[in-house]
């Protein structure tokens, strides 16, 4: 892990070299390959005194490298228009260093504090290059909802820590914690950054307003920090959980079948593709909650499949919106017309976000459903119209943005750039080519 961390820390200065934006980018490219060249056996590996990773700290790592090498790759108009970009590059290295901390630390406490650390680049990318003036506002509700629910999760750790004398992952599991109001505590911080229906609001927010990197590192990373922290802690609070645990499952699937109504009528394509994301995480929740290695393989399997789609459907968005200058459905009709070439891109993102084969999406909803009525079969009926909806808005967006009336103010048509097709590649292609080494995405099981 050290040749990982001074890798990224040595970077920095790159950032504020001249003409070095495609540089940073490239290094995280190198770094991904390296990664992944690697000799690991997939169970428990590099394990040293605080970093080791083993195979669900890995792929997340992974992800969060690849997220932050197209996000750069996406944010060509902060260096075009010259918007202070060698802090943008910072920032968003920063954020990368800390996800990497975050997502390969053995220590619970350590893992609070980059858990809570990334929220601050998160911030500033908000606040410095978002859109309108209420990034304020969405800024400071991301702040005020993460940190209101985690403030009690610091003081059980202080707790746990004065009662077990460790807050090792490794050494947590033969410990046992019997208070309700530590088991809500311990699960609610992480089911606000999920986020679970009713906490859900900060969400929607911080994606309209952030610029296309934000979204895309938001989507892509940043959810799922909640729920690999579930998995992290379930193992000290597993006996209370068995018999609480339903109240969160029927939250979180009622949420996300009232979610994906709201989906149905938003205007705003970008909020739409924000409400998304929460009926997706509604299904992971439901997938840990149940406690099973069916559940927990497959959510993480549509973890990562999340990621990549989400934060693919956030970047064409954001192509629209550079185009046109505007989000609305109104205005973004009859695509098909104004760039053909990119409908295609539309078509396969959209198609990954309804669970179409052969993509990852599918491998964890049929698992997470699986695992869910096998749990319960009350639940069935929740989760037919979740996967119902889910088709419903995906082709409700592909449908409306595609075909429709051309507006006559689009008065030429145009085609993306290269660079463009190159990064909804690299969105797909990983998106589709994992269900060729699935057996790595459920090895949890």
């Amino acid at each position: 892990m050290l040749k990982v961390f001074l890798f990224l820390m040595f970077m920095m200065p790159i950032c504020f070299f001249k003409n070095m934006f495609w540089m940073v980018q490239n290094m995280f490219f190198f770094l991904m390959m390296m990664m992944c060249f690697l000799n690991f056996n997939f169970h428990m590996f590099n394990v040293e005194l605080y970093f080791g990773l083993d195979l669900l700290s890995f792929g997340l790592v992974l992800l969060s490298i690849w997220i932050c090498a197209l996000m750069i790759m996406s944010s060509s108009m902060v260096k075009i228009m010259n918007l202070n970009y060698n802090y943008f590059l910072f920032n968003i290295l920063v954020l990368l260093i800390l996800l990497v901390l975050t997502f390969s630390t053995l220590n619970l406490f350590m893992f609070y504090v980059f858990f809570e650390s990334s929220l601050i680049p998160t911030m500033f990318l908000i606040f410095g290059w978002g859109y309108q003036p209420e990034r304020l506002q969405a800024g400071l509700y991301l702040l005020f909802y993460t940190l209101f629910a985690s403030l009690p999760l610091l003081m059980i750790l202080f707790y746990m820590f004065e009662n077990f004398f460790t807050l090792n992952f490794l050494l947590l599991k033969e410990f046992n914690l019997n208070s309700i109001f530590m088991y809500f505590f311990l699960v609610f911080a992480f089911l606000v950054k999920m986020p679970m229906y009713f906490v859900h609001l900060w969400l929607p927010k911080a994606h309209v307003e952030a610029p296309v990197a934000g979204s895309m590192i938001l989507a892509g990373v940043l959810l799922k920090l909640g729920g690999y922290g579930l998995i992290r802690v379930f193992s000290v609070i597993i006996s209370i959980s068995l018999s609480l645990n339903i109240i969160w499952m029927i939250f979180s699937l009622v949420g996300g079948f009232l979610v994906s109504l709201i989906c149905l009528r938003q205007i705003d394509l970008k909020a739409l593709v924000a409400y998304s994301s929460v009926a997706h995480m509604s299904l992971v929740i439901g997938g840990l909650m149940v406690l099973m290695s069916w559940g927990w393989g497959f959510s993480y399997s549509l973890m990562i499949a999340h990621g990549l789609c989400s934060s693919g459907l956030f970047f064409l968005v954001n192509l629209f919106y550079e185009r046109l200058g505007s989000r609305s459905l109104m205005i973004n009709k009859g695509m098909l017309s104004f760039m053909p070439s990119v409908a295609m891109w539309w078509f396969l993102l959209c198609a990954s976000n309804m669970a179409a084969p052969p993509t990852i999406n599918l491998l964890g909803e049929i698992g997470l459903l699986n695992s869910i009525v096998g749990w319960s079969k009350m639940l069935m009926v929740l989760l037919v119209f979740i996967s119902f909806f889910s088709a419903a808005y995906s082709l409700y967006l592909y449908s409306f943005c595609q075909h429709g009336k051309f507006n006559l103010g689009n008065y030429s048509f145009s085609f993306a750039l290269s660079r463009e097709y190159l990064i909804l590649f690299l969105h797909w292609f990983p998106l589709n080519l994992l269900i060729l080494k699935s057996e790595f995405m459920v090895i949890l099981i």
